[in-house]
């Protein structure tokens, strides 16, 4: 798929969850996009690798998505925008990457959100529905997520969500400049094991 698909209404690929849609970011999404992240900086830097200099720039984010149609392609990743159902609200992001087929079957998830549309129900929605869209429409026999351990809203909704909690990693991911440890949580298809994606099934 060509990146103009990937950006364009084209693509056609959309997740729909309880008051929520998903779909692949585009470019006339960053002027919402930038904003959103603008205003929700200080909220969301404790939890997030270190912001390049440039990184609400149009050049950044045309990057991003130049990034993210790669990934799509090679079946590796698949990140989405969150949007608000009632007004088309973009509240934020999730993303199903590092996906390994072959005996694994797996991928893991991470998501944000703005910092206006917390604790509103959109991010919890939104998890859930790329949950059943991995296990339904890629097949996916496992799903993984994980949170520095002080991040309290995290785990519980990951817990809602119906993740179960597996370990913890220590120094796992740097965030915001510093090696964090890591809770590690797991999830598991309800219908079985799957050697790959349902034939027929355009992603």
């Amino acid at each position: 798929m060509a990146l103009l698909d990937w950006i364009t209404p084209e693509s056609g690929l959309r997740v729909e969850g309880d008051g929520i849609c998903l779909r692949p970011p585009r470019a006339t999404d960053y002027a919402e996009w930038r904003e959103l992240r603008a205003a929700s900086r200080s909220f969301l830097q404790p939890w997030e690798p270190t912001w390049p200099s440039d990184d609400l720039s149009r050049a950044a984010f045309r990057r991003r998505l130049q990034a993210y149609s790669r990934d799509r392609d090679a079946g590796l990743a698949y990140p989405f925008f969150v949007f608000r159902t009632a007004d088309d609200a973009l509240t934020g992001g999730i993303t199903l990457s590092n996906v390994r087929r072959g005996v694994a079957q797996m991928g893991s998830i991470g998501y944000w959100c703005g910092r206006p549309f917390t604790r509103q129900g959109h991010t919890l929605a939104a998890v859930k529905a790329l949950c059943d869209w991995s296990f339904r429409t890629l097949a996916l026999h496992r799903l993984e997520a994980a949170c520095i351990p002080d991040n309290a809203p995290s785990r519980h909704l990951l817990s809602k969500a119906g993740f179960e909690e597996e370990g913890y990693a220590k120094a796992y991911l740097k965030i915001n400049g510093v090696w964090r440890d890591h809770v590690l949580f797991g999830l598991l298809s309800p219908f079985g094991g799957h050697d790959g994606p349902d034939e027929g099934v355009s992603v």
